[in-house]
Formats: C-alpha cells, structure tokens, sequence
C-alpha cells in the first residue's frame, strides 16, 4: 500500500510537471556536490546519534548507537513512519544495556525533540518567509529562546509531583509498577534542564543543516528563492512526510515542498528535482546503514558476550 501511495503522487506530479524538465533540472548537480551533501548528512547524523546516546545513558558504546541508528535510518525506507526506525535502533542496543527502561524513556525523548525542532524550524522559517520586517527578528528569536528555557524549567520544578505520581503507583499492579518506573525516568531526566536544552539545540542544529544541504541543491540546479523560504517548506514538508502512507515519504515530501514552495516563484520541476535528489541522499544512507548493520551482525560476539546479567526494566 505504501508502495502504491508514493507510485500514485509520483504519477500525479510526473503529470503536471514532465519527467524531461525535472530530469534536466537534477542533471545540473555535480557529482562532487552530491557526495559532499551525503558526507554533511552522515555528519548531521553522527550528531544524531550522540543526542540519542546521551539521553538513553551511556552504558552502550558509542560505536554501538552510531551503527544502530544507521540501520535505523535504513527501516525508515520500509517500516510505518520514523517510529519503525526508532524501534529497530532501540532494539539492536537492548542487549547491551542494564538500562531498559532509560533506553524507552530516551528513544521516545529523542523522538519528541527532533519533532518539536522540527515544527520549530518551520515555524520560524515561515515568520521570516512571510515577514520580512527585519527589526522583529532579534525580538522574535530572544522571546522564542526565553519560552523554550522556561519550558524546560517548569518541567524541573515539576519533577517532585512527578515522583510523588511515580510513588503512588509502585504499590499497585505490575503494570502499575512498570509505569511507576518509567516515569521516575521521566523525573530523573527533567533534573537535567542542561542535558534536554543541549539536545533541543542539538536538533536544531542538524535540522538547520539538512536544510543548508538542500539549499546548496537547489542553488546548483538554478532555484532562486529566499532562504527562509526553504526552512520553512522543508521542515514542513518533513513534518507532512512522516504520515506512514508512503514508501519514506517517497513521493508526498516532493509534492509538499512544491506547493510550500509555490508563493515564493520556485520552479515546479527544479524543486521536484531537489526532492528527488535528497531522497536519493536517504536511500544511500540508508543502505550503508544496513551493509554496515549486516557486516558487524556477522561478526561471532566475544565469549561470555551473551551471559551478561539481563536486569529488570528499572
């Protein structure tokens, strides 16, 4: 089905845009211009990663989450949205942490701040897409930083209430008691505003780049639209592609940037052809993130590997 959804838009815009004019358009990047986005997205997703490892504890090996969350990236190609990723990569490191629950409670941290830094660059790339009165700016960012820190330092002065909750519900069922234990993880993580704003930032700094990279694209095949313009539609195409009725967005973030993009005079077949080109740049990334799952998969663990004690979810 979610092959067929992405065949069906891909048909409707090779309908109203001709393959020739978008397949000219993705002839003008260079090669080297191609391999240097790939390595600048592996970077972006180096630091990925490293967010992921710092809010899920550092009891697994760097190494370990880095090589899990590249075949992460390679379930998103198939699997039901981000989520099939995040579960896959989270799968892959159980074995090598005491710490199930803290592996829960920070994959699904993870998820909701890349969110929440996504909805974020779109927002602001659509204030400065659609504003363009230059004096708002520095207030605009000051009030928007001051919301974000002062949102992180509720959540701490809330953590009390938080644990109190946690307590009452150790004394039920096993569920109870499960639940008790996951938000005493959620507790633990809000006494650390330094580590969630960190990551928040972190976020935004990958997305920003992912969307330079874009940029970059569209520059080399002719695109002459304002910067904002694309942190805005990407972003917002990003957040409409994690819909799982695609093939990884295969089709409909094409379709969704092209008509974000349509108030600013971008060219139907140019964008189309950046779209293309990026998922080309997921695909890649993709599979060298399963070769490299699958090579080290391969590999016979040391002895005694698998006797490690297996703890409770806590």
């Amino acid at each position: 089905m979610r092959i067929a959804v992405s065949a069906i838009v891909l048909g409707i815009i090779f309908h109203v845009v001709p393959f020739a004019q978008v397949w000219a358009a993705a002839k003008r990047l260079t090669p080297q211009l191609w391999l240097a986005g790939f390595a600048l997205f592996l970077l972006g997703h180096a630091m990925t990663a490293a967010k992921w490892w710092m809010l899920i504890g550092h009891d697994v090996p760097f190494s370990r989450a880095f090589r899990a969350h590249l075949a992460g990236l390679g379930a998103n190609l198939a699997l039901p949205g981000v989520a099939g990723g995040d579960v896959v990569r989270a799968a892959l490191v159980m074995g090598d942490t005491q710490h199930k629950g803290r592996l829960a409670v920070g994959s699904v941290a993870d998820r909701l701040i890349d969110t929440a830094s996504l909805g974020l660059v779109a927002l602001m790339g659509a204030w400065f897409a659609f504003n363009t009165d230059g004096d708002t700016a520095g207030l605009t960012l000051a009030a928007l930083a001051i919301a974000i820190v002062g949102g992180v330092y509720l959540l701490r002065a809330l953590t009390p209430r938080i644990e109190i909750w946690a307590h009452a519900l150790s004394h039920g069922g096993k569920i109870a008691v499960i639940l008790s234990k996951m938000i005493r993880i959620i507790a633990e993580l809000s006494r650390q505003p330094g580590l969630l704003l960190g990551c928040f930032a972190l976020s935004i700094v990958v997305q920003c780049l992912f969307v330079l990279i874009n940029i970059a694209f569209a520059l080399a095949i002719g695109v002459m639209i304002p910067a904002a313009a694309w942190f805005y539609a990407w972003a917002g195409a990003k957040i409409i592609a994690i819909a799982p009725i695609s093939l990884g967005g295969l089709g409909v973030r094409e379709a969704s940037m092209a008509a974000l993009l349509k108030p600013f005079g971008a060219d139907y077949g140019a964008v189309i052809a950046v779209g293309l080109i990026w998922q080309t740049v997921l695909y890649a990334s993709g599979i060298l993130g399963i070769l490299i799952q699958s090579g080290f998969a391969a590999v016979p663990r040391k002895a005694g590997a698998s006797s490690r004690p297996q703890p409770d979810i806590g």
